[in-house]
């Protein structure tokens, strides 16, 4: 099971943009909840970044939106950005 966490600049990001929308931040958590299961499984598309993002991964929450995380080790997470793909690529 993979440790999820997330510092104080992914805290304000997630106010401003998840905690009003009841849709998406129910998407969120669900993503979230299976990420912590099963980091790599189909429904999250989740892949390496390349580019000026090389290093980071991503998955998908929603259509269009996508949570950037870095592993800390290999049971741990650090979340960094979520939002649209224009908006954390």
């Amino acid at each position: 099971m993979i440790k999820v966490t997330w510092d104080q600049g992914f805290k304000r990001i997630y106010k401003k943009k998840i905690r009003n929308d009841k849709d998406l931040k129910k998407r969120f958590w669900d993503a979230i909840e299976l990420f912590s299961k099963e980091p790599f499984h189909h429904r999250l598309r989740t892949h390496k970044l390349t580019g000026k993002l090389e290093g980071l991964w991503a998955f998908s929450v929603a259509f269009d939106c996508r949570v950037i995380f870095t592993y800390l080790d290999k049971n741990e997470v650090l979340l960094i950005d979520i939002g649209g793909h224009d908006e954390v690529y």
